[in-house]
């Protein structure tokens, strides 16, 4: 059980850490503290393909700061990329260097999967549940947003509109021309045109914005119809036309010091609040929002909820699994997968997983990745039966998966191209990106996934189950058959796919069928 945890948003502006702690052997918890760090990790006016070396160091020595505080509270850390990690060219070095100075090791998600756990996180401070949704993050670079109720995901999208990321390409000077303002609107309206779509097709019932932007022009808003500073704005309700009066206030303001003069403008935002204001106001334009509801929880929270509920494991909490279930089995509708032999395969590699445990000794998360891998290993046919296993690596690394992080997406497919061919080599770019943690995994479920495939070889469901027992420094797999059936095709193709097994694990396997 997790006692406390330490959640950190590596936003492209800004890194935040959360200290929580569980309430009761529950998902819900008490923020016990919260620090905020303004790090400018990204740069780049359309694609952030480089984070330079003072940006770098910049995050790593907030990190070395946030992992500090974590130890203080003995609460481990899970930390969060988004955009501007999500784009890098020099990621994979950015996280190597952090796993090694700091002892974290970062997930990237992709933008849809950040949409989904800011609406974790906004749940936990609103009483949205039963209410369909719109909600929109304004971060530094890019923008999430999400129709959903009861926690179904109904429609997310993430667009590269972010503050920082407008701020670069429209106004590098750091001044706001009205022509420079006039394009970066034109710009922002075309690139919500799918936003507007799906808004006007779904609905919805409350309009929730969260993070820095909503939350800094709301308390100028505020500000200028003289409410009393407030010490929170969660759950409080701005109409548009105050939001627009604010928005056009900071607009107008020409430069960098006269934004930072309005009230409610934190000194550090206010180079790059411009740009996000644009976003925010052609939102409540192009929307036609007539009101916002602010959160002041977003991503961080929801990856503290994320994190409790896949530690408890609880009947009541199987949303996440659901969800990560429904995500994979709807990629394999939508590429005709032979369903029946893809989940015997999986139910086969999960029995090899379990009788295999004191030889592979991997962390039981990967058991979970394996199962989703051996469901998809045969999405490439969809393209072409020669290479297919290539074909599903493309196609499982760059679907967009609900409920996976990009490692865990990347770990499932290449255990699915492995399925059959070549095995994992480092000179694979695929399988070499990974850490040696996951490659190591990689190559120990890559070994049973194709020998779980080979035991299905006649597609008949025949093996309906199997021991293991290691005797003389060999493995004797013997195999149960469903109704009497004959195994002889099913030994053939397990021998046919052992050889990486035997490689791995230093043992011989050998096959043999038994009575039912």
């Amino acid at each position: 059980m997790i006692k406390k945890l330490a959640a950190i948003d590596m936003g492209t502006n800004s890194f935040h850490l959360l200290i929580v702690q569980p309430q009761q052997n529950d998902c819900k918890f008490k923020v016990i503290d919260h620090v905020k760090e303004t790090i400018r990790l990204g740069s780049g006016s359309t694609d952030m393909k480089h984070l330079s070396e003072s940006a770098i160091d910049r995050a790593i020595d907030a990190l070395k700061r946030f992992k500090q505080i974590a130890d203080s509270y003995g609460a481990p850390v899970r930390a969060i990329g988004t955009s501007a990690l999500r784009e890098a060219l020099n990621q994979n070095q950015f996280i190597t260097q952090v796993k090694a100075e700091t002892g974290i090791t970062v997930e990237v998600v992709s933008g849809f999967e950040e949409a989904r756990l800011i609406y974790l996180g906004v749940l936990q401070a609103l009483a949205l549940f039963n209410r369909q949704t719109l909600l929109f993050d304004i971060g530094g670079g890019s923008t999430e947003f999400l129709i959903g109720k009861r926690r179904r995901v109904l429609y997310g999208n993430s667009l590269k509109l972010g503050a920082m990321r407008l701020t670069q390409r429209f106004f590098p000077d750091g001044k706001f021309k009205p022509s420079a303002i006039k394009e970066c609107r034109d710009y922002v309206s075309g690139m919500l045109s799918p936003i507007v779509r799906e808004v006007n097709t779904r609905g919805y019932e409350i309009a929730v914005g969260s993070s820095g932007t909503a939350l800094t022009v709301a308390r100028a808003a505020r500000a200028r119809q003289k409410f009393p500073p407030a010490a929170g704005l969660n759950g409080v309700v701005v109409t548009r036309d105050l939001m627009l009066e604010a928005l056009d206030e900071i607009i107008s303001a020409r430069t960098i010091k006269n934004v930072a003069s309005i009230a409610g403008i934190e000194a550090d935002r206010a180079d790059i609040i411009v740009g996000g204001a644009i976003v925010l106001e052609q939102i409540f334009l192009r929307l036609r929002i007539p009101r916002i509801t602010l959160s002041e929880a977003s991503l961080q929270e929801g990856i503290a909820f994320d994190t409790l509920e896949k530690n408890l494991k609880k009947p009541n909490h199987h949303y996440l699994s659901d969800l990560r279930r429904s995500s994979v089995s709807a990629l394999a509708d939508n590429f005709s997968l032979e369903k029946q032999h893809a989940t015997h395969v999986a139910h086969l590699a999960l029995l090899l997983f379990d009788k295999t445990a004191r030889m592979h000794k991997l962390p039981h998360m990967y058991r979970e990745l394996l199962d989703y891998a051996a469901k998809l290993h045969d999405v490439g046919l969809f393209v072409s039966h020669s290479q297919h296993h290539r074909h599903t690596y493309y196609l499982v690394r760059n679907s967009e998966l609900l409920g996976f992080t990009e490692n865990e997406k990347a770990i499932m497919a290449n255990v699915a191209r492995y399925h059959r061919k070549s095995h994992p080599k480092l000179k694979h770019e695929g399988f070499m990106e990974l850490s040696y943690e996951d490659r190591d995994a990689v190559v120990k479920l890559s070994a049973l996934l194709r020998i779980a495939d080979g035991l299905d070889r006649s597609h008949s469901n025949a093996v309906r189950n199997l021991s293991m027992a290691v005797r003389d420094g060999r493995v004797v797999c013997r195999l149960t058959p469903r109704h009497n059936a004959s195994l002889d095709l099913e030994i053939w193709g397990a021998e046919r796919k052992k050889q990486l097994f035997e490689e791995t694990y230093k043992r011989i396997i050998t096959f043999t069928g038994g009575a039912a």
